[in-house]
């Protein structure tokens, strides 16, 4: 396993703020030759540390914009009805995130849709014809004064 020392959280910092920094521009960044810092990119990466690299998306622009946070509460708490939610899931491209939670509810999910129609239309035609589907709550996001996503 790939050891966490400073530097490499340094690294794991800088491409967080910016995963398309040149291998040159990181490694004056933490302090490292460009061949040292590549090596250790490289190992973060077959490590599994860094999964991959993503362009982070404004959807408003692209004609979207509308976020929810969902709670999703399943009338079953089997393996069957776990798999069966999370593979509807998986072919909904609204669904951007799911989580599988503790509390009240089993699964948390953030949508992304064009507006409020899209949601509704999501909201009754996906959410609502999933298999054991007890019980839906929608939190509308106003705004997100903070997203570090990538």
């Amino acid at each position: 396993m790939t050891k966490l020392d400073q530097i490499n959280e340094k690294i794991l910092r800088e491409l967080g703020r910016d995963g398309r920094v040149s291998n040159l521009e990181l490694a004056e960044r933490v302090g490292l030759s460009p061949s040292a810092c590549l090596r250790r990119v490289q190992d973060l990466e077959k490590a599994g540390i860094i999964k991959g690299y993503r362009a982070v998306l404004n959807r408003a622009a692209l004609g979207g914009g509308f976020v929810a946070y969902v709670t999703v509460g399943l009338n079953e708490h089997t393996k069957v009805a776990q798999e069966t939610f999370e593979r509807a899931i998986a072919l909904a491209p609204e669904v951007r995130e799911c989580h599988n939670i503790t509390g009240a509810v089993e699964y948390l999910l953030r949508i992304e849709a064009a507006d409020l129609e899209d949601y509704k239309r999501f909201h009754t035609d996906v959410l609502g014809t999933v298999p054991h589907v007890n019980a839906i709550t929608s939190y509308v996001v106003m705004g997100s004064p903070k997203d570090e996503r990538a």
